[in-house]
């Protein structure tokens, strides 16, 4: 009868208690694509969306579109205001066959990442047929490129 060597036992026994005490790494940036439908427009560079992560499995998220910056609707500025509503309308425009079931009736979201503000992720954002959503916001006026720091005014003087 062969006798195990208490050397490789205490070696396996240890690796296998490292094992166990090494913390799971959580995914900070998933690169894609993952297919999604739009449920919302919530302004000119925010969509709320149903993503497939897993098979059947689907989870809500809202999704900013990373790489520009939009007029907000709650800016103290009327004109900024007004250009907030044509923003969104104008990305309401863009996702509408995704929204309305035409084509394959999906998003592809691409370099998903934690937003700084809570609650949303960051991500590239095309429509089945390939077009980059923050490209064409940009393209379309309603939106300029924003790689963070401190947001450029939309009115004058502000």
């Amino acid at each position: 009868m062969l006798r195990p060597r208490p050397l490789l036992l205490s070696a396996l026994a240890a690796a296998l208690l490292m094992l166990g005490t090494v913390p799971s790494l959580a995914v900070s940036r998933v690169s894609g694509p993952l297919a999604a439908r739009v449920t919302e427009v919530v302004d000119g560079d925010t969509l709320g969306v149903r993503v497939t992560i897993w098979l059947d499995q689907e989870v809500t998220a809202r999704v900013r579109l990373d790489g520009i910056d939009t007029p907000e609707s709650r800016s103290d500025c009327a004109d900024e205001k007004r250009m907030a509503q044509e923003a969104r309308q104008k990305l309401a425009t863009l996702v509408a066959p995704a929204t309305e079931g035409k084509g394959d009736g999906t998003i592809r979201l691409y370099d998903v990442e934690y937003d700084k503000y809570g609650g949303r992720v960051r991500a590239r954002v095309t429509l089945a047929d390939g077009t980059d959503l923050a490209q064409a916001m940009i393209k379309a006026g309603h939106a300029r490129p924003y790689k963070g720091g401190k947001r450029q005014p939309w009115c004058a003087g502000t």
